[in-house]
């Protein structure tokens, strides 16, 4: 578009500043680059010309939709589209004015993330103005030269409704209906008995009715939750209390985990780790991020480890367990939506985000697959 429209601007833009500064620009910039095309690149001021013709390209964060008034466009780009907010789409439609333009357009990027805005734009209203191209993913062969395994290597790592849209690019109903889907019974349920070799992983949901806790041990990359702690009208320091008297002398030792608002001080007194702190003293280690993972990313990865898209599991609970089986059984999305119905159930939730913490700090944060210039085995 920039070489069509020879001597006007255009515009690329991501979702917000990190995608554009980490990801957009970075590959806008290489593929230049080996293209052997001429550019100069202002960084301060997120702009870019192509020398031969030119052009302009402008570089932008679609986070505020009012930012991107009053530009006269010849077309513009959107990565990441299924992140960005429709206001910035509109308005980005609305600048496509320039009366000097060969050929206006916009276009943008994704992958499916329900049937949200993009989708009832492009899919549902095709033909209306709007086009869509679909790539299949076992096609890029870029990749695939380079790692010829690599949509295998992703069902290891993938849940497979999250495989099925990530990686195959298939637009499912997955905003509604049984958050953790992937959990079986036949396949879930083991017995599982504390090993005194392995350090107890204890993780908390700070509540005060019910308080909770899960109980579990991470042995040769497989998670077994071997104990559940629910204490109705009670509080952190009574939790600790209780499980300390059962396992206080574990000999390889405690780890503690839990939801990141546990660090903010109450009102009423210390914060829900400083009461741990005071309670367990120096026979514990704290592994807990300072804000906590994006839900949909902690839950997709809960289901990938009770059963992945080769259909391996990774994370059993002991048959006792009977309070975060229902979790697993019962908790929904809000219909239509993304979001954990909490309401719905006052008693339902709270182990499963215990025990999504846990799982996100020792099985997440970390790439799972990608691309690398050299095999990794």
């Amino acid at each position: 578009m920039a070489y069509i429209n020879t001597g006007r601007r255009g515009l690329l833009g991501a979702p917000t500043y990190k995608q554009l500064k980490d990801a957009t620009v970075p590959a806008l910039l290489e593929v230049l680059e080996n293209s052997r095309l001429p550019f100069s690149f202002w960084k301060s001021e997120n702009r870019l010309t192509l020398n031969e013709v030119g052009s302009e390209i402008l570089l932008r964060s679609l986070g505020d939709a009012d930012r991107l008034r009053g530009m006269n466009l010849a077309w513009f780009g959107v990565d990441e589209l299924s992140y960005a907010k429709q206001a910035s789409w509109n308005q980005l439609e609305a600048r496509l004015r320039d009366p000097k333009a060969e050929l206006r357009c916009g276009f943008g990027v994704w992958t499916p993330r329900g049937h949200n805005w993009v989708w009832k734009k492009f899919v549902e209203g095709e033909g209306r103005g709007y086009g869509l191209v679909k790539a299949r993913p076992f096609e890029n062969r870029h990749v695939l030269d380079a790692v010829p395994d690599y949509y295998e290597r992703l069902k290891q790592s993938y849940d497979e409704r999250a495989y099925r849209q990530e990686v195959l690019g298939e637009y499912l109903a997955a905003d509604s209906g049984l958050v953790y889907f992937a959990f079986s019974r036949a396949l879930n349920l083991k017995r599982a008995e504390l090993n005194p070799d392995f350090p107890l992983l204890w993780s908390f949901d700070f509540n005060v009715d019910p308080m909770c806790a899960v109980l579990a041990q991470k042995v040769d990359n497989e998670l077994y939750v071997v104990r559940e702690v629910v204490l109705q009208r009670s509080g952190t320091a009574e939790m600790c209390r209780t499980v300390m008297a059962a396992y206080g002398t574990h000999k390889a030792g405690i780890v503690v985990y839990g939801d990141a608002s546990g660090r903010n001080r109450k009102t009423a007194g210390d914060s829900d780790y400083a009461i741990i702190r005071r309670e367990l003293g120096e026979r514990f280690r704290m592994k807990v991020p300072r804000a906590n993972p994006p839900v949909r990313d902690r839950v997709s990865l809960m289901n990938s480890l009770m059963k992945n898209a080769a259909g391996e599991a990774r994370m059993f609970l002991d048959v006792s367990c009977g309070e975060l089986i229902a979790d697993f059984e019962q908790v929904q999305y809000r219909e239509g939506t993304s979001t954990i119905d909490k309401d719905a159930d006052g008693k339902r939730t709270h182990l499963s985000d215990a025990l999504g913490y846990l799982v996100w700090q020792e099985f997440g944060e970390r790439e799972t697959a990608g691309e690398r210039g050299e095999r990794l085995i």
